[in-house]
């Protein structure tokens, strides 16, 4: 059982608030969504463990492609379990894997999101996470005088350097990653399809300038070591039988 303790409480500050799951609904929203989930269901169905935890984002199954046996969406308004600010209601060291999709970056508190992730990841355990580029196509949108003051442009978009840079911190390693979604952030359908054709011209010319990008962290814990049983070290075989040899020259002088 990972669970510890239920949080249940309404009036705690949303990971993913209604206004951008509004957004997600609209046509830019809707492809940005399709890109999130090509990357999340294909790199969670190679990583393996037994609890796996999407937070944010309910609406959406990330994990529907992940092998874990056990797998539970989390939120403050939806999912299995309901979560309370920056609190996890899970043990330590109890969860596989975690996906993050654009929390940070609607939360008032993103590093002790991260260090909570840590706490409840095993060894070697990884997290998924997506985020708007400040410094991609969508960056630009902040700038303007009429959607910066929407959102998802009125949120503090978090630089995949700093990101980086907290994960680091908390003796995470940075194993994956990449940017997508560099079709202009259009909101008419038409448009957005009409410039779907440079997504994948981005990823080979400017990539830089996707509008989201992905990050995929493993979980380092210092001092550890695997431990092997003996009879798979070939060394150790070899130097019993050194020993071995070195005994019966030893016992045929002593008898000569």
């Amino acid at each position: 059982m990972i669970v510890s303790i239920l949080y249940l409480g309404a009036d705690a500050h949303s990971m993913s608030t209604p206004s951008i799951d509004d957004w997600f609904k609209t046509p830019l929203g809707q492809y940005v969504l399709s890109c999130e989930r090509a990357y999340f269901t294909k790199t969670a169905a190679d990583i393996f463990g037994f609890h796996a935890i999407q937070i944010g984002m309910c609406y959406e199954d990330f994990l529907d492609s992940c092998r874990m046996p056990h797998r539970f969406s989390a939120g403050i308004d939806a999912g299995k379990v309901y979560l309370k600010n920056n609190q996890l209601p899970f043990a330590n060291q109890s969860v596989d894997l975690v996906i993050l999709p654009h929390v940070l970056e609607f939360s008032d508190e993103p590093h002790p999101i991260l260090r909570e992730v840590e706490r409840i990841l095993v060894p070697d355990g990884q997290v998924l996470l997506s985020g708007f580029n400040p410094f991609g196509l969508f960056g630009l949108m902040k700038i303007l005088p009429k959607s910066g003051q929407q959102l998802p442009w009125s949120a503090d978009f978090i630089s995949l350097v700093r990101v980086k840079d907290w994960l680091a911190l908390l003796n995470f390693e940075v194993v994956g990653g990449r940017f997508a979604c560099y079709t202009p952030p259009f909101a008419k359908r038409n448009w957005i399809n009409r410039f779907v054709f440079m997504e994948k011209a981005g990823d080979r010319w400017w990539g830089i300038a996707g509008g989201v990008y992905f990050l995929q962290a493993r979980k380092k814990v210092l001092g550890m070591r695997l431990i092997r049983p003996e009879w798979q070290d070939k060394s150790i075989l070899a130097a019993r039988k050194r020993a071995a040899s070195q005994r019966e020259c030893g016992c045929q002088k002593e008898v000569v």
